[in-house]
């Protein structure tokens, strides 16, 4: 196997990492605030965060992945970057601080607008960011990356948890949010020697590619929020925190374990965009290996939604169960679309991607927002899912489009079998209960356990009944080593 490809794993490798041990410390951080706040401090929390959320993307012009995209960068570029992130902070606060009272009318809840505000100069703070940070991703030097991320995130962790403690106030979560961007700001510039000054010198080459990404970036936005948006007017506080934590705890599995791979799929998609073979051969890989972790996650938490909502927040977020069961469909489905999205971004299709993105939205706004106006909670969730499905079946066409060296064959053959596998998986849950009277974390550790052998044992046997082909499967045996499982000569790096 080439050096790139071993550069590849090894990169992955250090990104997943870094991402989960950012989310193990969310979660912990979750997990104790669940304990000392309540529903109703989340879903004020929630509220707050759509408002700060919405008008913050309809002023990010994506200028961090243009630098990434554009393999020419030099300082002024840089230097352009860090001045129009700096406005657009600017003018997040003041927007932000002028609508607050808005907010808090909307969602009839007074509490909202300081929260709010609060928020508001969180994202002030973060725009005077070094932007030479962004090499660290560009250069894949993701060590580096991981330490600046993982410094910022305990920051905000060890703060939101003492003020959570002594105030047992939802305000430990925005002021902890405010501590870890200050620390962001200061380790920025202790970790990279770029010193950014103002410049609009190449604000229209930036531009040429920002556009776009903005608008991509506001249709992304809205598909992650339009559900919480309409969750927070239907129903009060206690129900939007439940539905707020509900979807994090799903996303976990899956979009988490896989998001973070983007960060080394597009600087890899981009070295070799040139080379259309080893551009489609590393958009399958990723897709192989994507459906084979995220396809399971979905559908193994699904199916202990109950026992880990017990588990892991408590008898006071039962509510949160059916929500749970329903996400984790959705981010299950939507992290199989990760690697297509940076691939289109990679061949300059951008505009194709952000026209499906905001297509998708309208067709969920008009089913949840008009057919079905006086929905619940849960019928959004399952609105969304429904949705989701419908997306994820049109974006792999619109790819197959696109790329004209892809063939719906080629996607079939790395998804079947971990589908396949999670069905299984799904049916041997539904077949085998385990006892009632089981103490109720050892059943939850015995059901997950199970359900990972089953898919396990499941998708290994369904790659010997094809014939061993290579893609995720051999990948995987081949870095744990086991070649004695591969046929002679499979190297397993490529599907």
């Amino acid at each position: 196997m080439s050096s790139p490809q071993r550069s590849l794993f090894a990169n992955a490798l250090i990104v997943v990492s870094m991402r989960w041990t950012d989310r193990l410390i969310g979660l912990v951080s979750t997990l104790i605030l669940a304990r000392i706040l309540t529903p109703e401090d989340f879903g004020i929390i929630a509220m707050a965060s759509v408002l700060v959320g919405l008008v913050d993307v309809l002023l990010d012009l994506g200028v961090n992945m243009a630098l990434i995209q554009n393999s020419n960068a030099d300082d002024e570029d840089y230097n352009t970057a860090w001045t129009i992130r700096l406005i657009q902070s600017c003018a997040v606060t003041v927007i932000i601080f002028l609508l607050a009272p808005l907010a808090a009318d909307y969602y009839r809840d007074p509490r909202v607008s300081d929260v709010t505000r609060l928020m508001a100069l969180g994202m002030f703070v973060g725009g005077f960011e070094n932007i030479g940070v962004v090499s660290f991703q560009k250069s894949m030097e993701f060590g580096k990356d991981f330490r600046f991320f993982f410094v910022r995130r305990v920051a905000g962790f060890a703060v939101t948890i003492a003020l959570a403690v002594s105030l047992e106030s939802y305000w430990a979560m925005p002021l902890g949010a405010l501590a870890g961007r200050l620390t962001g700001v200061v380790l920025s510039y202790t970790m990279h020697p770029f010193r950014p000054r103002l410049s609009l010198s190449r604000f229209s080459r930036l531009w040429s590619f920002s556009q776009w990404a903005l608008i991509r970036s506001i249709g992304v936005y809205f598909d992650s929020q339009f559900d919480r948006f309409l969750v927070g007017r239907m129903t009060d506080a206690s129900t939007m925190g439940a539905y707020t934590l509900a979807n994090e705890i799903s996303a976990m599995p899956s979009t988490e374990l896989l998001q973070p791979l983007g960060r080394v799929l597009f600087p890899a998609f981009v070295a070799t965009k040139h080379d259309p073979v080893k551009l489609r051969e590393a958009y399958l890989l990723a897709l192989a290996v994507q459906a084979m972790l995220a396809i399971p996650a979905g559908v193994g938490l699904a199916s202990v939604a109950d026992r880990a909502v017990m588990v892991m927040l408590g008898e006071q977020w039962l509510a949160a169960i059916p929500f749970v069961q329903t996400l984790a469909l959705v981010f299950s489905l939507g992290a199989l679309t990760h690697a297509a999205g940076y691939l289109l971004i990679t061949i300059g299709k951008i505009r194709t991607l952000s026209i499906f993105v905001w297509v998708q939205n309208i067709v969920f706004l008009v089913l949840a927002g008009l057919v079905f106006s006086s929905a619940t909670a849960l019928h959004i969730a399952q609105i969304r899912l429904g949705v989701s499905t419908l997306g994820l079946l049109l974006f792999l066409g619109v790819i197959l489009i696109e790329v004209r060296e892809l063939r719906a064959f080629d996607l079939l053959r790395v998804i079947w079998r971990p589908l396949a596998a999670a069905a299984v998986m799904a049916l041997i849950d539904t077949l085998a209960p385990l006892p009632e009277s089981l103490p109720l974390f050892i059943a939850f550790l015995l059901e997950v356990a199970l359900g990972a052998v089953t898919f396990t044992v499941a998708l290994i046997t369904l790659w010997y009944i094809s014939g061993r082909p290579r893609g995720a499967e051999a990948y995987i045996l081949a870095k744990l080593k086991l070649t004695r499982l591969l046929p002679a000569g499979q190297p397993g790096d490529v599907p």
